[in-house]
């Protein structure tokens, strides 16, 4: 039987504990440093292989610092869960039932807020 510290999170589990340390930070970061923010036993190395992907991904920028780089997210959390919403909206050719449903499965808050903000002039 494999010890605990040898079981692998999922990638989409690193990747929110890596933005919401970059969130919180407020300010670019080193891999470094977000390791010391998470606290979880992560090698430096891991981090900054989370970090070159969600640069690649477009969802963290970087600049130069030293011989390495400081990272700083792109967007906020919900900037962010929008993005993930028009991508998955992407995948599907029919847009206009993938649409409907969305809306069909909305709680009638939801609705009323999606309704506001289709109406009005922003």
């Amino acid at each position: 039987m494999a010890d605990s510290k040898d079981e692998r999170r999922p990638a989409g589990e690193l990747e929110a504990s890596v933005m919401a340390a970059l969130w919180a930070a407020g300010a670019p970061r080193t891999p470094g440093q977000v390791q010391l923010s998470l606290g979880a036993g992560l090698a430096r190395t891991t981090v900054t292989t989370i970090l070159s992907r969600l640069h690649d991904k477009g969802i963290v920028d970087r600049r130069r610092q030293g011989r390495g780089f400081a990272y700083f997210p792109v967007q906020d959390a919900q900037g962010l869960t929008a993005r993930r919403m028009h991508t998955e909206l992407d995948r599907d050719s029919d847009r206009e039932t993938v649409l409907a449903r969305f809306v069909a499965q909305l709680s009638p808050d939801d609705e009323r807020v999606l309704r506001d903000l289709l109406e009005s002039d922003e």
